[in-house]
């Protein structure tokens, strides 16, 4: 097993349970850091974010943080957007992948400044 790997992920579980959600935001870059190309550590980042979404959901769930009027329209949303995203990724060059990831983190990052 991979140290590396498995303290990245420890990390990006953390982030996605504290957060909510991102830990994408860092499984990437942690990923890329690894040797791995855009298109695998976009793939591999949605693929080990799952369990942890999943953990973190059932918690919040738990806990009666989570409207309900809200969940299901999302959720609808999320899996269409996750389908068409999954059969896009391939399609895209690495470059814009890599270029529109970080203009999102970027944009995101600005947003939640002002």
């Amino acid at each position: 097993m991979n140290f590396f790997y498995l303290l990245g992920g420890a990390g990006v579980g953390a982030a996605n349970g504290l957060f909510g959600g991102g830990g994408g935001m860092i499984a990437v870059p942690v990923l890329k850091a690894a040797g791995r190309s855009a298109h695998e550590a976009h793939a591999t980042a949605l693929a080990v974010i799952l369990p942890a979404s999943f953990a973190s959901a059932l918690v919040y769930l738990a806990g009666g943080l989570v409207p309900f009027s809200v969940l299901l329209p999302a959720a609808l949303g999320v899996v269409a957007g996750g389908l068409f995203g999954a059969r896009l990724l391939p399609r895209v060059p690495e470059r814009f992948v890599t270029f529109l990831f970080a203009a999102f983190m970027l944009a995101a990052g600005i947003r939640m400044l002002f």
